[in-house]
């Protein structure tokens, strides 16, 4: 659907594009899929994590207790590299679960895991279509909580071919979103080096806690890329998110997709006749 309301709010006026990028751009939970079994795999059959894993060929409940432990070390641990903080995820992950196997070699893929994960299969051409969109009007950012190490990773493999004019990351900003200082860093950096204005700019992204709350917060209008949450698709990750936050958040728009967004955008500009 084009938005809440069902009407279809103008975007052709913004000069800037922001984007968060795992979770909406990349598929971070097929991502982790791989190296969360390495832990859940030695767990008893009995256990409900491995239950689960086994019925649905997907480790929910591990993912689950992961993201917490990320985000609550996000919080305690603002300065700690993103790399670095999932290795001591990962560690106590297996800590608690009573997995005394995983050494720190075997944590260590999940430091470097974020640049080796596939961007959802609609991203890449919606970002492109994106970038052409208006004859080119908009810049394209990234704000992401990772590492400079992992987003060039990405930048380089899954997302290749994408034009991005600015990339700012949990280590460049020294904090982690949902922190206003991240989206203060993004939107001061927009202004030095592109004289783009916080009213110029649309943030986009599937994350509603860890997105679009802040946006509000900010006054920074947004798109909500839910990626089939109405379908009990990644809503089983981070549960009912759209309804836990209703309220705390006001984006605008709503598309299960990025190339939903670029459909909508070419079609507003058709409209004006710019191509």
């Amino acid at each position: 659907m084009a938005s809440e309301s069902g009407k279809s709010p103008d975007l052709t006026g913004f000069k800037a594009l922001s984007f968060d990028c795992y979770g909406t751009l990349i598929d971070w939970e097929r991502g982790f899929s791989a190296p969360l079994h390495a832990i859940t795999s030695q767990l008893p059959p009995t256990h409900p994590y491995r239950k689960q894993e086994e019925n649905e060929d997907r480790p929910v409940l591990a993912l689950q207790r992961f993201a917490e432990l990320v985000a609550e070390r996000e919080r305690a641990q603002p300065g700690l590299l993103y790399n670095e903080l999932l290795v001591e995820c990962a560690s106590a992950l297996a800590s608690e679960l009573g997995v005394t196997t995983l050494s720190d070699g075997a944590a260590e893929p999940f430091g470097n895991a974020p640049g080796t994960w596939d961007a959802f299969p609609d991203s890449v051409a919606g970002l492109q279509r994106l970038a052409r969109a208006g004859q080119g009007r908009y810049k394209l950012c990234i704000l992401s909580n990772v590492d400079n190490r992992n987003i060039a990773a990405t930048l380089g493999r899954a997302l290749d071919g994408c034009r991005f004019d600015a990339v700012c990351t949990a280590q460049d900003a020294g904090s982690y979103k949902p922190d206003l200082r991240n989206f203060e860093y993004l939107l001061r950096k927009l202004r030095e080096e592109f004289g783009v204005e916080k009213d110029e700019v649309l943030h986009v992204a599937h994350s509603v806690s860890i997105d679009h709350v802040p946006a509000k917060q900010l006054g920074l209008r947004s798109v909500w890329i839910s990626r089939g949450a109405q379908d009990g698709g990644r809503d089983d990750i981070h549960g009912n998110e759209a309804e836990e936050y209703k309220g705390q958040a006001a984006y605008e728009w709503r598309f299960d997709t990025i190339e939903q967004l670029a459909d909508e955008v070419e079609r507003q500009f058709a409209a004006k006749n710019v191509k």
